[in-house]
């Protein structure tokens, strides 16, 4: 998979931004703050997850500003810091890359605006800003308030499928980084950590962590809409020729 891509870098101190000159001209340190774009009145919400992240409004546009934090045991000592000194190699400028080839192909990801690496002796921190998908929610969203009919479940399953016919393996597969919007349509967010890969062997685990995340959900919570029919659904989409 080939692209040609468009972006620009700014260098400011320790602060190293790769962007979208289309979508932003002049990158500053505030873009990355969802505290200083809170205190600008500027955000206008806030997401679950690992990382800290924030809706908020730039100009005319709506995006959506994540930062980077560590996961498991590590995340106590380390918190937001990751060890390496080459730019190219950091988690936030690798996302954004990957994000661009997607995009630039067709593929349903959201548009990537801007990455950031503070460097700091070895160790950086990283954030990366997108642009929302309108009128999106996430699939654990819905799914905590409704059931979702098989004609949807068979589109989650295309989706994925598409992804992985490219070999684009998505390494945190899950209800919270599917996304659907108004129309239904299928996204795919948070590719930290994703690559292209050319063999097959990581598709059938890939479906099975998405699988597992869905039925643990289900097993917090009896109110949760999902069953093994809905799988079923998910999986015909998935096992329809392309």
């Amino acid at each position: 998979m080939t692209s040609t891509v468009y972006f620009d870098i700014r260098i400011d101190d320790k602060n190293y931004i790769l962007f979208d000159p289309a979508l932003l001209t002049h990158p500053c340190s505030d873009l990355f703050s969802c505290e200083a774009l809170a205190d600008r009145a500027l955000v206008t919400g806030w997401a679950h997850g690992r990382g800290e992240t924030c809706f908020f409004r730039w100009g005319e546009h709506e995006w959506v500003l994540r930062h980077f934090r560590r996961g498991g045991v590590i995340a106590q000592y380390l918190k937001d810091m990751y060890f390496g000194c080459n730019v190219n190699a950091a988690r936030s400028w690798r996302e954004w890359h990957l994000l661009r080839t997607l995009y630039d192909h067709g593929y349903p990801v959201p548009r990537p605006v801007a990455a950031r690496v503070v460097r700091n002796f070895g160790w950086y921190r990283a954030d990366l800003i997108t642009v929302r998908i309108p009128g999106s929610r996430t699939l654990d969203d819905y799914l905590r308030n409704q059931a979702l009919s098989k004609a949807i479940w068979f589109s989650i399953g295309a989706c994925v499928k598409s992804f992985h016919d490219r070999g684009v393996y998505h390494a945190d597969l899950n209800a919270r980084n599917i996304l659907l919007d108004d129309d239904d349509k299928v996204y795919l967010i948070d590719f930290d950590r994703c690559k292209i890969k050319n063999l097959n062997w990581w598709k059938n685990s890939n479906l099975k962590r998405l699988q597992r995340s869905l039925r643990k959900h289900k097993t917090n919570s009896e109110s949760f809409n999902f069953s093994d029919h809905d799988w079923c659904g998910f999986m015909n989409g998935y096992c329809q020729k392309s």
